[in-house]
């Protein structure tokens, strides 16, 4: 990751922050404090990999700040870790998507465990353990590599070229947040594969999407009638299926 730097933002430069910009400078970790104010987290954010509000009791974040970081944070991939007192912190990670916070942590701030959660962080971050997982399961290995090559920048992407492949690889203790599934497959279609999955303790809460090539009313009817969480026509283009998937994590 080229931005390597952790953003701690806070009412306050107080003793017990510059005591944690000294420990993490010990820890050779790089870290900028800024006050909650627009343009100085502005300034800093394209190298920032990790933000940190830090809140004095009572603090909150201003709805411009809130925005700020929130459709940033999705934009780019990045998390927070939220510091301060339970009731503080409930209210403020109440208004964030709860897949941008990384950690949530009481005061008074044990350092040795926020440097824990920053290496660990770092670590997920390379490995790319950070980002949403999606299965695509597709007979059809062009169109799948296609539908890879549009997601691979905003997620972890596994395929299996069968339902039975993709059953046995998430038998395997594979897990993902997301499987985009093909209603039409031989052998065991999409609707065969969805049933197996719902039956199994294991995998019965995967959300499924199905992609299908067919938009005939009685076509889309029958998708609908299996309850997935969404369907896709294969006809959809990468930036119309970036938003949709973006709003499903979303909500």
């Amino acid at each position: 990751m080229e931005q390597n730097k952790i953003l701690i933002i806070g009412s306050k430069e107080s003793f017990i922050i510059r005591v944690l910009l000294k420990k993490l400078a010990d820890a050779d970790i790089d870290a900028k404090f800024v006050t909650t104010k627009l343009d100085l987290i502005h300034d800093l954010w394209d190298e920032t990999a990790l933000v940190t509000f830090y809140m004095e009791p009572d603090d909150r974040l201003e709805d411009d700040i809130r925005t700020f970081l929130v459709d940033k944070m999705e934009d780019d991939d990045k998390q927070i870790i939220l510091i301060g007192d339970p009731v503080d912190t409930n209210e403020v990670a109440a208004s964030i998507p709860s897949q941008l916070i990384y950690k949530i942590l009481s005061r008074p701030l044990d350092y040795d465990t926020y440097i824990d959660c920053v290496n660990a962080f770092t670590k997920q971050a390379a490995a790319d353990e950070l980002k949403r997982s999606i299965l695509i399961v597709d007979d059809d290995p062009n169109y799948m590599s296609l539908v890879r090559e549009w997601l691979k920048d905003s997620y972890k992407v596994s395929m299996a070229t069968s339902g039975l492949r993709a059953i046995k690889w998430l038998g395997s203790n594979n897990k993902v947040d997301l499987i985009l599934l093909d209603y039409e497959m031989p052998v065991t279609d999409g609707p065969q594969v969805l049933e197996m999955l719902r039956a199994d303790d294991d995998t019965k809460n995967i959300p499924v999407m199905f992609l299908t090539g067919r938009d005939d009313k009685e076509s889309v009817m029958a998708v609908l009638a299996l309850n997935p969480q969404g369907y896709f026509l294969k006809t959809i283009g990468k930036d119309e299926l970036l938003n949709k998937l973006k709003v499903f994590f979303m909500g």
